[in-house]
């Protein structure tokens, strides 16, 4: 009796159309994380410019948040593909991104109002994710090696 291929039934799963539409919808989470990203960077840029106080706080998260949505969004795409270490990698960062941003965002007096608010927006654009990706269906494409 043959053994099943194991390649054939990880490429089944992947390509499955709930599998799809649930990497779909996750890009579509974290290119609007990335958009308040690009938002928070430019009005910072902008201040800068302008003579305004920018702090090496305010450049550090927002380049923070800038590199997270890229390196999430090329994550994503890399699963979707059936990469299962970039799959771990996404639900990580999914989870434990949005708590961080909430959190150290939180810090009362650090932060400008409008950086909070744009910045929270993004993390909860993003913390969609985590339910997405950790959702048993999307998990069992994901198998451990063995």
């Amino acid at each position: 009796m043959a053994t099943p291929n194991r390649t054939t039934a990880a490429t089944d799963r992947i390509t499955r159309p709930d599998t799809r539409r649930a990497f779909n919808t996750v890009k579509k989470l974290v290119m609007i994380y990335g958009a308040f990203s690009v938002a928070v960077l430019v009005v910072v840029v902008v201040l800068s410019v302008m003579g305004r106080e920018v702090t090496s706080f305010m450049w550090g998260r927002t380049g923070g948040m800038f590199a997270s949505a890229v390196v999430t969004y090329w994550l994503t795409v890399v699963a979707s593909r059936g990469a299962r270490w970039a799959y771990i990698r996404v639900r990580i960062i999914a989870v434990v991104v949005p708590i961080a941003i909430i959190a150290i965002d939180s810090i009362p007096g650090a932060l400008p109002l409008w950086f909070v608010v744009l910045q929270i927006a993004g993390a909860l654009a993003l913390a969609p994710t985590a339910f997405i990706v950790n959702r048993p269906e999307l998990r069992a494409a994901f198998p451990k090696a063995r």
